[in-house]
């Protein structure tokens, strides 16, 4: 009892969605700058890709050449497939912003956009702030370290394709690593064994019942999917992608989960332990506050 008045007392009752002014503009290969279009408004691509990226100098690259390298060759195969990669650069105290408009310069603004934050939200609030400035009939996430290999993104479209029809045009396709969890414990710790299973008990305790890989930082929505979810989300940190998942049910918002090819890259932001810890107390708080009322699920628009 003590524990859910704590959690409805310290919650905040609604998502921020504020921009700080600078938030509100791209900045093109040319410098100047551009309004962030919003979700709300008509798509005008096929697909927009939402990187974000913290202190990513070093790996984006390599995402970010096989990304553009499939897209282009995806482009010349099909001239009416249309796309934009949005770059999220969530207040990085290195080169990102850098690395990601020498992107921008070579393949035009058009298809690669750059938006940096004023100051760090965390990765799921980099996200949210990518999608809520996306211009694409379908979202996809995809981390910056290139951990899943981009072509993969056909098995995710597929996945997404097969939930059809899609109820008020809503449906989300989760790329999985659970295919390759035996492997993964062969080459871990005891104990970090032992966290990714109290992590994935209390995910299935908790909130997200049918899906066993929810923190897979590859998933494909439907730009109505998008809006609905994102526009409500708490979580701006690494539990963003249970939350999101957690309003997709609540919502009857139909999830494929398709097993995709998935690499370690060394560089992860994530602190075994204390990330562990964190995450296990945002599950906690994401079911108590939706269960007490102190969250809603509304959708709101950013200003």
């Amino acid at each position: 009892l003590q524990i859910c008045m704590i959690a409805y007392a310290t919650a905040v009752k609604m998502p921020s969605l504020h921009r700080h002014e600078e938030e509100k503009f791209f900045v093109n290969a040319e410098g100047r700058k551009e309004p962030v279009p919003r979700i709300h408004d008509s798509p005008t691509k096929e697909l927009s890709v939402v990187v974000p990226s913290y202190n990513e100098e070093d790996r984006l690259p390599l995402m970010m050449d096989e990304a553009l390298d499939y897209l282009e060759k995806r482009q010349k195969r099909d001239p009416s497939f249309t796309y934009e990669v949005i770059v999220v650069n969530d207040g990085s105290k290195d080169q990102t912003e850098k690395v990601a408009m020498k992107y921008c310069k070579k393949y035009g603004n058009d298809k690669v956009r750059v938006l940096s934050l004023v100051k760090n939200r965390g990765k799921g609030g980099a996200v949210r702030m990518g999608v809520l400035s996306s211009r694409g009939k379908r979202i996809l996430m995809a981390d910056a370290d290139g951990a899943t290999k981009f072509a993969d993104i056909e098995k995710v479209e597929e996945g997404l394709k097969n939930l059809q029809p899609w109820p008020n045009q809503m449906a989300i396709s989760c790329g999985s690593r659970a295919h390759l969890e035996k492997d993964s414990i062969a080459k871990r710790s005891y104990f970090r064994t032992l966290l990714m299973h109290g992590f994935h008990f209390l995910v299935w305790f908790l909130c997200v019942k049918r899906i066993r890989d929810t923190q897979c930082g590859f998933k494909l929505l439907t730009r109505e999917a998008a809006l609905r979810t994102f526009s409500t989300l708490h979580i701006e940190r690494w539990a963003f992608d249970v939350e999101l998942l957690y309003i997709a049910q609540h919502l009857r918002i139909p999830i494929a989960e398709v097993a995709v090819n998935w690499t370690e890259i060394e560089g992860s932001k994530l602190v075994p332990f204390w990330s562990w810890l964190q995450m296990g107390r945002d599950l906690l708080f994401i079911r108590l506050r939706y269960m007490t009322g102190a969250w809603q699920l509304e959708t709101r628009k950013c200003d």
